[in-house]
């Protein structure tokens, strides 16, 4: 039984660092696109809106930095909803705090290495972690949906 414990501690260890160093990636996928930056942004539009989603904003965070003497590279965010989603979670007070990560956001920003590249959460995971309602929609439809706005890059 001495025996056991430490492999069980040794063992645990390793499982919570290799936890700690994947689920980022897991969380948060970043992927470059064939695609130039404003193409990039284009193209996932235009995907999301003939997937019936909506576009509900864009964000241009370089642009809004310059007002106060900032500069970044180019970074947009593309905020999307799907209405039946959204009001599927929003009408249900168990899982109405899920709001803060509403609407969807998909990032299209450049790197020095002068290549595009989206950032996308990780939806399936999410709502696993979330478990209930939230897992049944962002978990299910909102990743599938998710990976056909952003197929191209694949």
């Amino acid at each position: 039984m001495k025996k056991i414990i430490p492999s069980v501690v040794v063992g645990a260890a390793v499982v919570a660092v290799a936890g700690w160093t994947i689920m980022p990636r897991q969380m948060i996928k970043e992927r470059k696109s064939p695609l130039g930056y404003e193409e990039t942004i284009s193209k996932i539009q235009k995907n999301v809106v003939d997937s019936g989603w909506i576009v509900s904003s864009t964000s241009h965070l370089d642009k809004g930095l310059e007002k106060y003497g900032k500069e970044i590279p180019p970074i947009t965010l593309i905020n999307i909803c799907q209405p039946d989603h959204a009001t599927t979670i929003l009408q249900d007070d168990a899982s109405r705090y899920i709001s803060i990560m509403m609407p969807c956001t998909i990032s299209v920003y450049t790197k020095e290495d002068g290549n595009t590249y989206v950032a996308t959460m990780g939806m399936e995971l999410m709502g696993k972690m979330f478990g209930g309602l939230v897992a049944e929609v962002m978990g299910g439809a909102v990743a599938e949906d998710e990976e056909t706005f952003t197929a191209f890059i694949n």
